[in-house]
């Protein structure tokens, strides 16, 4: 509700004519664009850790790839859930197996899915963080190719507009509302990892004073 509060007198200030037309290729910028960016973002964290795991093999690497997978689930569930809403209203259906774009970031969300599945369901070891870690680099090489997709190949998905042309370009309403949204979704982001890495700090505690706790009670 408050993001929502935030936007509305953002948007209202938008001349739909001089602002909507010239970005009718952006669908719903004020929200499908920063879950994506965030989402990026998340998958960036999930790359750093899955590195730092490989390298050092420390509980740092491991909570950023836990802190990663979880957020680049959550910003990919906004992006795959909003998309479709707008492509159902714009293209008549909802999803295009044959756009690059959408099917490669469909793969991206699938994979934070399955670390986050995975994480919950495998008994914890090396074996299984090097799994994961594993997965979660492959999930990073789709980034680019789904950034981008529609330079390379573009089917329904519209492009990247934000230099503005003669044939194609964003308001400055519509820019203002686009920097304002990242900037709103970088908080919620921010906010979002600070708490996981919290969370999953007190976690590895609990779980070293009970493994302590059972080598005091066998002896």
């Amino acid at each position: 509700m408050p993001l929502r509060r935030c936007y509305w007198p953002a948007l209202g200030a938008i001349r739909r004519p001089r602002g909507l037309e010239r970005s009718r290729g952006i669908p719903h910028p004020f929200w499908h664009v920063p879950f994506a960016w965030s989402s990026f973002l998340a998958f960036s964290v999930l790359f750093i850790g899955s590195v730092v795991w490989y390298a050092r093999r420390s509980e740092i690497g491991w909570r950023l790839i836990c802190t990663g997978s979880d957020l680049g689930l959550l910003f990919g569930l906004g992006v795959v859930i909003s998309g479709p809403i707008w492509g159902s209203a714009e293209w008549g259906v909802p999803w295009d197996w044959g756009d690059l774009r959408l099917n490669t970031y469909g793969l991206l969300t699938a994979v934070a899915l399955f670390l986050v599945l995975a994480r919950n369901s495998q008994p914890d070891g090396h074996d299984t963080r090097d799994t994961i870690a594993s997965v979660g680099l492959f999930g990073f090489a789709l980034v680019p190719i789904t950034a981008l997709a529609t330079t390379w190949y573009q089917e329904r998905h519209p492009g990247i507009i934000i230099v503005e042309t003669e044939e194609a370009g964003l308001a400055p309403e519509i820019l203002t509302v686009l920097v304002l949204g990242f900037i709103s979704f970088f908080v919620l982001f921010a906010g979002f990892a600070i708490l996981s890495d919290a969370l999953y700090q007190m976690e590895s505690r609990l779980s070293g004073l009970q493994h302590r706790l059972d080598e005091e009670a066998i002896r």
